[in-house]
């Protein structure tokens, strides 16, 4: 009879776990694995203080920035929304068919982006590769074949053919966390560079939008600048006449040849930073200079965003990608804290192995099946104190890696705070540039009517020119700033880059 505390059906799979040892291997790996804990710090991400919740700025920031119509598009009035909601294709807001046509072509060929997104694969299949063989047994089969010859005493040489199947299962149990808090280690770097792919494409975003800016203002420094030189040549014609008549001195003439000298010589520096702006464009872009085919920007085609939304100070650290990047770095060195005190803790490793071999005689064939089970365990006792040393040195990489966060947090603040009082500040430069300009055109037109009639002298008709020319050349580098600012701030921000795709994908 069969008792009951053992009935068939128990007795077959105990035969089954005999004949088949490494599941008992796999079970007890199991087992211990999931029973071990890991040691170390748990990671948490940083709080900001209450400080850094309370502002960017000490005194409140106005709700709108001063409006200077009689610059154009670029004087328009923006509103501040705080707490607003910044697009992901924050470009857009200029409202340029150009810029984002050049924009598109840089996301798609940019080499730098795409050596950013190669390097975001690497380590995530580096996380990939290192977590098959941390988390689960190495399984590997080996076959063998050979032919040998015996000699026995008494018997002639005998020859015959050896041939062996083995599969061999290893594995260390990870009772202390030591092998998971690598993987999180590892998966720190990924994030690390999946943030660092974000920062390269926001930072690709704002180098085409400013270099279409610098190449706008360029354009328009150059056109007024070439429009002053053909008046003051055209001056410097009838100047000449009056000096040939007699009606001038020789002074006026060399006068207003030097003004037109000092305007001429500025073309060239204008020219050159137009080039090299052009060639920074096509580079981008992933273009060689000479291929061309870039729209061209002008100031006249961007438009000022209206409203600049502007995230709470709560909200900024997880929405800036090189914030996110320092936490993933302080979360690589927490996980490294606590491989390096699993380290000071035994290891336990497993192995068995399970085979046949069989060996082919002339008149016979001699199989035997092979299997062991065997572990091990080291425990480190006498390293000179290395293991210690190692643990002290992960502990002193964190603290390090905690003040490069919060010296992370801290310029990013300043960058957003830099930006608000640059638009601030601009909008009211722009305003005063432009009453400038109006001004000085306005002084011109009646210095040349005076000096027609034989009012004032010649030398003040040529101060009169020389401060339009100043004055409308400032009005233009002014306007190019209140776009360069609205970028700025929007880069500042952190791009909106959580409400899209990942810039990896």
């Amino acid at each position: 009879m069969y008792s009951r505390s053992n009935p068939p059906s128990a007795r077959r799979r105990q035969a089954a776990v005999g004949r088949h040892p490494w599941r008992r291997l796999a079970l007890l790996a199991l087992v211990l694995s999931q029973a071990g804990c890991a040691v170390g710090p748990d990671f948490k991400s940083p709080i900001l203080p209450d400080a850094a919740k309370r502002g960017y700025s000490e005194s409140p920031l106005p709700t709108a920035t001063a409006s200077a119509e009689q610059a154009g598009p670029a004087g328009a009035s923006q509103r501040l929304l705080n707490g607003g909601e910044l697009p992901a294709q924050w470009w857009t807001l200029f409202r340029s068919p150009e810029l984002d046509q050049l924009i598109r072509a840089a996301l798609e060929h940019n080499p730098t982006l795409e050596a950013a997104q190669a390097a975001l694969v690497q380590t995530r299949e580096n996380y990939n590769a290192a977590s098959g063989s941390l988390l689960f047994p190495n399984v590997n089969a080996q076959l063998g074949g050979g032919r040998q010859r015996a000699i026995l005493t008494g018997t002639n040489p005998s020859e015959f053919n050896v041939y062996s199947a083995t599969v061999n299962v290893s594995y260390t149990l990870d009772l202390f966390g030591g092998s998971r808090r690598q993987l999180e280690g590892l998966m720190a770097t990924a994030d690390y560079q999946r943030f660092q792919t974000e920062a390269t494409y926001q930072t690709l975003l704002a180098n085409v939008v400013t270099a279409a800016v610098q190449e706008a203002s360029l354009r328009g420094q150059l056109q007024s600048t070439r429009e002053l030189l053909k008046a003051q040549e055209a001056q410097l014609a009838i100047v000449d006449k009056q000096v040939a008549l007699g009606a001038q001195a020789r002074s006026a003439s060399l006068s207003q040849g030097t003004l037109v000298a000092q305007t001429r010589a500025q073309l060239p520096p204008l020219e050159k930073a137009l080039a090299q702006t052009r060639n920074l464009l096509a580079t981008l872009v992933g273009r060689f200079p000479g291929e061309g085919g870039l729209p061209e920007f002008r100031l006249e085609s961007l438009k000022l965003p209206d409203e600049l939304p502007v995230s709470l100070p709560s909200d900024l650290a997880r929405q800036r990608p090189d914030i996110r990047a320092s936490e993933a770095l302080l979360h690589q060195a927490s996980a490294n804290v606590g491989v390096a005190t699993a380290n000071q803790y035994p290891q336990i490793t497993l192995n068995g192995s399970y085979g046949t071999q069989h060996t082919v005689l002339p008149n016979m064939d001699v199989g035997n099946t092979l299997w062991n089970v065997t572990g091990g365990l080291l425990q480190p006792l006498f390293n000179g104190g290395a293991l210690s040393a190692k643990r002290r040195a992960a502990e002193a990489a964190y603290r390090q890696a905690e003040a490069q966060y919060r010296a992370t947090v801290l310029k990013g603040f300043q960058n957003v705070a830099d930006s608000l009082r640059a638009v601030e500040a601009d909008a009211m430069a722009l305003k005063a540039q432009a009453d400038a300009e109006s001004q000085a055109r306005e002084s011109l037109e009646v210095h040349t009517r005076q000096y027609k009639l034989g009012g004032i002298s010649y030398l003040a008709l040529l101060d009169a020119e020389r401060s339009y020319q100043q004055a409308k050349i400032g009005l233009i580098q002014a306007q190019a700033a209140r776009y360069s600012d609205t970028a700025a701030l929007f880069v500042a921000l952190g791009g909106g880059w959580w409400k899209q795709p990942a810039a990896a994908d």
